[in-house]
This record gives structure tokens, C-alpha cells and sequence, in this order.
């Protein structure tokens, strides 16, 4: 069940390989991410310390939060993955040029999870053939639909 996609990524990068990774996340969190409170609008994974962590990816503190803590809506998340899975990633990043992206926030078996992509960057005029394609494939569709009536 997807909570939250960051359709921005798969506009600005082509996407290479996935991951699913799990998020350190704290109780308050993950109640505003049930309650749909989640953005990757801008957020971007990094290497650090051979670990991945989450930058920017905002989540917004529910308003009946607890009194004793101080909710921080972009503080910086850990992302767990195996030691080989981020070894290959690390090797990917440093060696051939990737990006990592989030990709999209769901949920599988109760916790939170978050699909990161390695990805390279889409230059101009890439970004309008993909727009073509897309255009094209609706107007098939559309066309296959006036067939059928």
C-alpha cells in the first residue's frame, strides 16, 4: 500500500535498479505517516559513514502530538538496508555517477518502508521523448476505446 511517490524522480532521472529499504523512524512519525502526512517532493539519499540516510523528505507532526518531545519534520532518517545491498549501492554511486532517490513510501507487513532507486540524470531533450511516448501511448489507448464502442 503506497503511502506517498515521488513522481518528480521518475520525470527528472531515468531509474536503473530498486531497493526497498526500512526508515529509523520514531513513534510520532509513523503516526503522521498513517495519517498521510508524508512528502519526497525534494528529498534526496545520501552516503554517509557506510550508511544511506534520507535528506529532505518532509513529514508534518500530527497537532495532538506528545507535550514532551519536539517533532523535527525534516531531520535527517537513517535508512536500513543489508551490509552487501549498501556495498553495492556505495560502489554504484562513487563509481559509475548514480543518484539515489527516494522513489516511493509504503507499507509492508506494518512498518514503513521506502523504495530507492539508483538513477541518472535525464538531460532536455530526453525529458521530451519521454513526454512523447507517454503522449502517444494515451492516444493508442484512446483510439483501442472508441474501437471497442
Amino acid at each position: 500500500m503506497s503511502i506517498v511517490q515521488n513522481k518528480k524522480a521518475f520525470h527528472d532521472y531515468f531509474i536503473e535498479e530498486k531497493y526497498e529499504a526500512g526508515i529509523m523512524l520514531e513513534g510520532w512519525e509513523v503516526k503522521a505517516i498513517r495519517a498521510g502526512r508524508a512528502n519526497l517532493k525534494e528529498a534526496y539519499v545520501t552516503v554517509k559513514d557506510g550508511a544511506l540516510y534520507l535528506f529532505g523528505s518532509h513529514i508534518s507532526p500530527l497537532q495532538n502530538a506528545s507535550t514532551h518531545i519536539h517533532p523535527d519534520p525534516v531531520r535527517t532518517r537513517k535508512l536500513l538496508l543489508h551490509k552487501h545491498e549498501i556495498d553495492k549501492i556505495i560502489g554504484k554511486v562513487q563509481r559509475a555517477g548514480y543518484t539515489l532517490m527516494p522513489l516511493d513510501m509504503h507499507f509492508k507487513g506494518g512498518r514503513v518502508k521506502l523504495e530507492i532507486g539508483l538513477a541518472k540524470g535525464k538531460k532536455q531533450h530526453d525529458k521530451r521523448a519521454t513526454e512523447k511516448e507517454k503522449d502517444a501511448k494515451r492516444e493508442a489507448l484512446q483510439a483501442m476505446k472508441k474501437e471497442r464502442r
